[in-house]
């Protein structure tokens, strides 16, 4: 599996590698969310995972800029699971094309199945 990882607090990229990273799996890192569509198109991600906090583009930005070039065909679909600061900003990752998301701080297994469950397909709706 290859996820790309958007974030530029360290202490996600740590925590977010320690629960998803396996012998099987590899990840593509972007500290900046203006260069996760140049990343998507080098190598189509399994799972993209966006903090929602990114520099100057945080991940409701980039989740709309993949949906709507998913939607101009210039992109596959690509599961988007977003990294919440607070509870109350599901409604804007919702509204933004995130499939799932998960409020910070961050509980490993709950990280791991979500992500499995993502990319298997078997999450129909937003938790």
């Amino acid at each position: 599996m290859h996820i790309l990882l958007a974030t530029d607090a360290q202490w996600v990229l740590d925590e977010v590698v320690a629960a998803l990273g396996s012998p099987e799996t590899s990840f593509t890192v972007c500290s900046n969310g203006r260069d996760v569509t140049a990343a998507v198109t080098a190598r189509t991600p399994d799972l993209a995972v966006l903090d929602s906090q990114i520099g100057s583009m945080g991940g409701f930005a980039v989740t709309m800029d993949l949906r709507l070039d998913e939607t101009g065909g210039r992109l596959p679909h690509i599961p988007v699971l977003m990294l919440l600061d607070r509870g109350a900003d599901a409604q804007l990752a919702k509204r933004s094309g995130a499939d799932t998301w998960l409020v910070k701080p961050l509980n490993a297994l709950t990280l791991r199945r979500t992500a499995q469950s993502l990319v298997a397909g078997e999450l129909e709706s937003a938790l």
